[in-house]
């Protein structure tokens, strides 16, 4: 993985054996599976609900937290995620994190952002692949070679890029906080313009929520930027009643046939507190999943996407991970010094007021976004 560096200390194909599904651990999981059998079928839940309970046993026994972020299949999330979430609040979590290990059910650039926040913390994530296209799309080098074509211009990357970029970062965010960080680093350099990597749809997004100039980079997340808003609007005419909410990480024109744009945590909000009869969620399918399970009466329609990435971890690769001890993630002081302290910066703004969301009255306004 570009700009990654781990260490693998057991072989990649040693399996541990599967528990077995018991009286005990029927009964153990009895409320869990109250709350998540609209989501998982009966035959699933039967391998499930083994892994679950020892996970969690593993996870007393080895002073472990589980990081699960949003996009997790709702077994992992509501099964055996100790802290769940966005990337800013993972980011957070594991920054306050009082265990002695940490399980990333994420991608590698959220391990990455973990042991960079915990240096002294063993950070493991349960299968090595489990990429990001963000994340892949931009080197150290791509950004160094940016910072000497725009002398003095800060530069702002989202959390979905690997340590080594944070190390080249004056500032890091995430959707949740990127009109607020944007603005934050501009004023700090006295500028009116800022680099916004990697992703550039959300720089998009971001430029129309600000008056500061956005120099972007061409990355995009494959999830989201199979959506169009061709599609879009087929979903709305054959569901008018539905609530339609897109993420950042969507192009202009999705947001444009859109009700509502925001962070994860934007939407989590606005169906917990809207509560529609139907929504559509614009992004990661089992984020779908997860905010169901905690809004009954909702109807989810779902034209979503798989992320391929976060579905490489399973409640098996976790249960290895933790058996195993495996894969441990290491990043090199310098860099890591570096990373720390453009994460730290965000963590430390305060945090919005309100979840992020994107204004659809102010993004009408035209604006113009330098791309390179």
């Amino acid at each position: 993985m570009p700009d990654g560096f781990y260490s693998d200390p057991q072989a990649r194909n040693a399996g541990a054996p599967l528990p077995a599904f018991t009286p005990a651990v029927e009964k153990e999981t009895a409320a869990l599976w109250e709350r998540v059998k609209d989501r998982i079928t009966p035959l699933e839940w039967r391998v499930q609900a083994p892994l679950i309970v020892e996970i969690n046993r593993l996870k007393r026994q080895k002073d472990a937290v589980i990081l699960a972020h949003n996009y997790m299949t709702p077994d992992i999330f509501h099964g055996v995620g100790d802290f769940v979430g966005d990337s800013l609040g993972l980011a957070r979590e594991a920054a306050r994190a009082q265990a002695t290990r940490i399980v990333q059910a994420g991608v590698h650039f959220m391990a990455e952002t973990s042991k960079v926040l915990c240096p002294e913390k063993t950070v493991l994530i349960p299968d090595l692949t489990a990429g990001c296209s963000l994340a892949s799309s931009i080197t150290a080098e791509d950004v160094r070679r940016l910072k000497a074509r725009y002398p003095g211009v800060p530069v702002v990357t989202y959390v979905n890029t690997t340590a080594a970029v944070k190390a080249e970062t004056d500032i890091c965010c995430t959707s949740a906080n990127a009109v607020q960080v944007v603005e934050a680093a501009a004023k700090a350099f006295g500028t009116d313009q800022v680099l916004l990597l990697p992703d550039e749809y959300l720089a998009r997004n971001v430029a129309r929520q600000t008056d500061i100039k956005i120099i972007a980079w061409q990355g995009r997340c494959e999830v989201h930027e199979q959506f169009s808003a061709a599609d879009i609007v087929e979903m709305r005419e054959a569901y008018p009643g539905a609530h339609v909410l897109a993420h950042p990480e969507c192009s202009e024109e999705v947001v444009a046939v859109s009700h509502f744009t925001g962070s994860t945590a934007a939407m989590v909000d606005y169906v917990q507190t809207k509560r529609p009869k139907q929504v559509m969620l614009i992004t990661e399918c089992s984020m779908a999943d997860n905010v169901a399970i905690e809004t009954p009466g909702v109807e989810f329609i779902r034209p979503c996407n798989l992320c391929p990435h976060m579905k490489k971890i399973s409640l098996q690769s976790i249960y290895e991970s933790l058996v195993y001890d495996r894969f441990e993630v290491d990043v090199p002081d310098a860099v890591s010094a570096l990373a720390r302290q453009a994460v730290q910066r965000m963590i430390d703004l305060p945090p919005p007021a309100v979840p992020a969301r994107y204004d659809l009255v102010r993004a009408q306004r035209p604006v113009a976004v330098e791309l390179v």
